[in-house]
């Protein structure tokens, strides 16, 4: 009798990618964490060739346009308040891809990588649909606003290297959500959502978590390669033309995800202090 072999986790984690509709990309995302952590999909081989991808599956909407081209967001206005939300729910859509794209594009590592990872998608699906409701509560959908697509343009720079992967995108992008979280809420306070702001407060403390299991796999890549992880860290910031982090930084949930305090210190002084050593 044929010995029949369990379906792979990269074929399905692609699946999920491509799906453009956001309820049934956060469909499937909970079904393969689930078969996952049944053991019903086969670990992904190394050396694999994987088929190209360069855009994962979206809605029509958001119209997507140069980053230098968005008005800052500010809750100042009915509209502004919706700009805001909106650009939220834009980062966490594109969180969903960018952990399952660390699924699918990276293959021969260890199985708690993508229990990890899966998790993270999963996570960032709930942030959505957190942020989306509180959209439709003021009126406003996901897609009314234009948006940039920065977050997948780094996903598609360290396509081939899981090192630069973890560095740039939770360690670099997704680190810089944890400096802009405490202005954003406090602009809310001000306006008196609280609704927003309890939402926030569940995002800050799983995206601390993201952004430390980036760290932890970040790490793992150095060591395997035999390079000192801070200086390996700033040297492909400069190399990727990667985004200083703005000034002032969330020390504490940078210390939580992982930074030390010495690159926190280095990070603070900013990039023509960098440039300078």
């Amino acid at each position: 009798m044929a010995i029949t072999q369990p379906p792979d986790l990269q074929t399905r984690a692609l699946e999920a990618l491509m799906a453009c509709d956001p309820a049934i990309k956060a469909a499937q995302v909970g079904a393969l964490l689930a078969d996952w952590r049944a053991g019903a999909l086969a670990l992904p081989v190394a050396g694999e060739v994987l088929p190209a991808l360069v855009a994962p599956g979206r809605p029509p909407r958001p119209e997507l346009v140069p980053h230098t081209t968005l008005p800052r967001r500010k809750p100042v206005s009915p509209e502004g308040h919706a700009a805001l939300l909106h650009a939220i729910a834009h980062i966490e859509f594109n969180a969903i891809n960018l952990a399952l794209d660390c699924v699918y594009r990276f293959a021969g590592l260890p199985g708690d990588y993508y229990t990890g990872w899966l998790e993270v998608a999963a996570e960032e699906a709930y942030h959505f649909s957190l942020v989306q409701a509180r959209l439709r509560d003021l009126g406003y959908a996901y897609g009314d606003f234009q948006a940039h697509n920065g977050l997948w343009e780094m996903a598609i720079k360290t396509a081939d290297d899981p090192l630069a992967r973890m560095a740039l995108v939770p360690r670099v992008l997704e680190a810089r959500g944890l400096d802009a979280t405490p202005p954003i809420v406090a602009a809310l306070r001000r306006i008196g959502d609280d609704a927003t702001i309890g939402v926030l407060d569940i995002i800050l403390r799983d995206e601390i978590g993201h952004v430390a299991l980036g760290d932890r796999w970040f790490r793992h890549f150095c060591a395997g390669r035999g390079l000192e992880p801070e200086a390996t860290y700033l040297s492909l910031m400069a190399r990727f033309d990667a985004p200083w982090p703005p000034r002032p930084l969330n020390v504490e949930a940078r210390r939580k995800a992982g930074f030390s305090e010495a690159e926190i210190a280095r990070l603070e002084a900013g990039k023509a202090a960098f440039r300078a050593t």
